[in-house]
């Protein structure tokens, strides 16, 4: 029988093929609720694993996801890594999150959404669902009747944003991109709920913040996966820890500390949040995109600074003849360049950030 609590438009999409339930506690708060994530269930003091499946009639997909449903009532938080498959620090800390979480000790839940882009994964492209060869963390809200990311958008949207009380979204450089950490402040315009989001900012523990006021203020429009958990009134982060497709112990461990700190947060686990003390705050920021396809050679590394006009990189056809210098766009702090040769036009070759004046 099809639950009445799940989302019309995702009934279509999502059927769970399988589910691995951990009963913890025996004994269940009074007060403490059942967490659902499309068919998927958990009980108090339960963790349950399972593929959510997305259908698509030229091939779907899965979606791994376990939900720690704590054995008192709390916070949902939602933890998910993946929007982009080449990005594995994330993945692989929410398997340690997996590992070492006792929901029994737990006052409030976790959805983890180990693998939001399971097709990028597998094949390890950068950016890029196979099917549609298109960005998924550029198709939000999503549809249902869409193309295949578009499906996992939507659903990531019904089942995810829409279960949760906050949101951490998971990133890092991808498989091309070297990348220092920082993450995304997203400004919805709501003073309470922009002072929401920044407390979760700083709870995750990563100096540099970007404070973004340029992302849509459209619903239907929401483009990125944290700005559509904003637009819809949850507190949320979007996280970069890890570069170049490596899998460095301490971007994993990062990523960890910073879950676990939120989670203090939020009262989910005992103890206290490791706030930011001396946040570098980034209060413009440019990514750069290539002109035409070519090789990039780049004469900087990531974390330098750069001033107005300096030579960043070079373009170059495939010979290594010089296109092109390309240049920073203002004074600034490089956050991430790209760090292997391919450029192809219209996709980013580094981002720079202007740290905020006192």
């Amino acid at each position: 029988m099809i639950s009445r609590s799940v989302h019309p438009a995702v009934l279509a999409v999502v059927r769970v093929c399988l589910v691995l339930a951990v009963p913890i506690a025996a004994a269940h708060e009074v007060g403490a609720q059942e967490l659902r994530v499309g068919f998927l269930r958990a009980s108090p003091g339960q963790t349950v694993s399972g593929l959510i499946e997305v259908a698509h009639p030229g091939g779907g997909t899965s979606i791994p996801v376990t939900l720690i449903c704590g054995a008192k009532p709390g916070k949902v938080l939602g933890l998910v890594a993946g929007v982009h498959g080449y990005e594995y620090p994330p993945i692989l800390a929410l398997v340690r999150i997996r590992a070492t979480i006792d929901p029994a000790r737990l006052s409030g839940s976790l959805i983890l959404v180990h693998i939001a882009n399971l097709p990028a994964f597998q094949k390890r492209l950068i950016y890029y669902g196979p099917s549609d060869w298109k960005n998924l963390n550029r198709v939000f809200p999503g549809d249902a009747r869409g193309s295949l990311s578009e499906r996992i958008a939507r659903v990531l949207t019904d089942e995810v944003i829409g279960r949760c009380d906050a949101l951490i979204d998971l990133h890092c450089g991808d498989g091309n991109e070297a990348l220092i950490p920082y993450s995304y402040w997203m400004i919805s315009g709501d003073p309470k709920l922009d002072a929401a989001s920044k407390e979760l900012a700083l709870a995750f523990g990563i100096e540099h913040i970007i404070i973004d006021e340029t992302r849509s203020k459209d619903p239907a429009r929401s483009l990125y996966f944290g700005n559509t958990a904003v637009l819809r009134g949850k507190p949320a982060v979007t996280t970069e820890s890890g570069y170049l497709g490596r899998t460095d112990e301490e971007d994993i461990v990062r990523n960890v500390r910073g879950i676990l700190s939120v989670m203090k947060l939020y009262k989910i686990m005992e103890g206290t949040p490791d706030m930011v003390q001396n946040p570098v705050w980034i209060d413009k920021y440019e990514v750069v995109s290539s002109g035409r396809s070519g090789m990039f050679r780049p004469l900087v590394e990531r974390g330098y600074y750069v001033r107005a006009g300096q030579r960043v990189g070079l373009l170059t056809d495939y010979f290594g003849n010089v296109l092109e210098e390309v240049r920073a766009p203002f004074t600034g702090i490089v956050l991430y360049i790209i760090g292997t040769p391919p450029a192809n036009q219209g996709e980013p070759l580094f981002e720079v950030g202007r740290v905020k004046e006192e």
